[in-house]
């Protein structure tokens, strides 16, 4: 398997991850235990899961099964997606964001963009 659909692969199942906890936060599900329900819905245990965001390459069966899960057409992982604007969660981190970084003073906002590069450098 070409590094590319590895790769095509891997950040089309997290958009899908994305998605779908996007929608259950909406109804009311907790963050926790949120990776267990996408590998529940996926048909396969948190443990592939866990080893498919990180390196495991995600072959053709288990590609199809993932699409077949999550009610996308056969070939939708390996295609190539245009990002889809802000979610709804994102754009309401963005106007937080903003609030805090208006309502603060010179010092503050030093603490806020030292905060969020902490963040990113431990996820990343």
């Amino acid at each position: 398997m070409s590094d590319n659909i590895t790769l095509l692969r891997r950040q089309n199942v997290l958009t899908l991850f994305q998605r779908f906890a996007e929608e259950q936060m909406r109804d009311g599900v907790a963050p926790k235990g949120m990776e267990q329900l996408f590998a529940q819905a996926l048909q396969i245990s948190p443990s592939m899961w866990s080893q498919i965001k990180s390196s495991r390459p995600i072959g053709d069966k288990l590609a199809r099964q993932i699409e077949a899960a999550r009610a996308q057409a056969a070939g939708w992982l390996d295609t190539a997606h245009e990002p889809q604007g802000l979610t709804p969660a994102e754009l309401q981190f963005l106007q937080l964001a903003l609030k805090a970084w208006r309502a603060t003073n010179a010092d503050g906002r030093k603490q806020l963009r030292l905060a969020l590069k902490q963040a990113t450098a431990r996820d990343g």
